[in-house]
């Protein structure tokens, strides 16, 4: 079950409960886009998520980790990731953030979106739009076969280097292995690196995450201990799903059609749960 880094390899079977989880988190976030709209607070877009969380008999991944105190991170403009819901209330043409985790019989699933309310600058529909499209470059990534992990942050990397306007990557903060505990082996970094990575192979699941900015990728984390805001105060994208690879190749665990559509396009088929 364990090989490299003491990566967790799954079972087909495992998979299949973590497919259930990821089902949860798409639920959950659909019902918080739906909710998303100025004058709604962050707080009562968390209620909204927890409540779909339990309904389903699941337990949010976030609530308590190492403290967090919500069930979702709603990061808004400047903030990159792991924002606080609380009291702010949405305002017109805000850049959205929303990342949430869901565990079923202890495995957990983990996704993110990112949304700007209307009226909505061009320049920020841009990146959201270039940091989904890193996304499922990297994902589309993990189904060469024989490749290697790094393979993503190269997809990612080219998608941003190929983009219509200069956009920085988080380095700080990167993707992960996912299974019985939200984060684990090995990293997957969303930009080259001299470590090729682990090899792909059947049993192992990632959440590939993306976080795009228009300035400087620089950062910092606010008092709370736990927003990460960027220096110079420009706007940052976060889109994230969990991924398995198996025997016949890839499956995005968190998308409600397992990311047929977007890998289609990339010219990649998923492989059946």
């Amino acid at each position: 079950m364990f090989g490299r880094e003491k990566i967790e390899y799954k079972t087909p079977e495992q998979v299949a409960i973590m497919r259930r989880a990821g089902l949860v988190v798409a639920d959950a976030l659909d019902a918080v886009r739906g909710a998303l709209a100025p004058g709604v607070t962050t707080a009562e877009l968390d209620a909204v998520a927890e409540d779909v969380i339990r309904t389903a008999g699941a337990t949010p991944s976030f609530l308590g980790y190492h403290g967090y105190p919500a069930s979702l991170c709603v990061s808004v403009n400047e903030e990159i990731v792991h924002g606080i819901p609380g009291s702010r209330v949405l305002q017109p043409g805000d850049v959205v953030s929303v990342d949430c985790g869901a565990i079923v019989d202890g495995w957990h699933g983990d996704s993110a979106f990112s949304a700007v309310l209307e009226p909505a600058d061009p320049a920020d529909v841009a990146l959201v739009a270039a940091t989904e499209d890193a996304l499922w470059a990297g994902i589309a990534a993990l189904a060469a076969p024989g490749g290697r992990l790094g393979a993503v942050g190269e997809a990612v990397e080219d998608v941003v280097q190929a983009a219509s306007a200069p956009y920085g990557i988080v380095e700080d903060y990167v993707g992960h292995g996912i299974g019985t505990a939200m984060h684990q082996p090995p990293d997957v970094p969303n930009y080259r690196t001299r470590d090729r990575g682990v090899k792909l192979r059947a049993g192992l699941c990632v959440a590939v995450e993306p976080m795009l900015v228009r300035g400087a990728e620089a950062n910092h984390v606010l008092a709370d201990d736990w927003t990460v805001v960027t220096d110079d105060g420009s706007r940052a994208a976060h889109w994230e799903h969990t991924v398995a690879i198996l025997e016949t190749g890839i499956v995005v665990l968190t998308a409600r059609d397992g990311g047929a559509e977007r890998l289609r396009a990339l010219g990649v088929e998923i492989a059946a749960l």
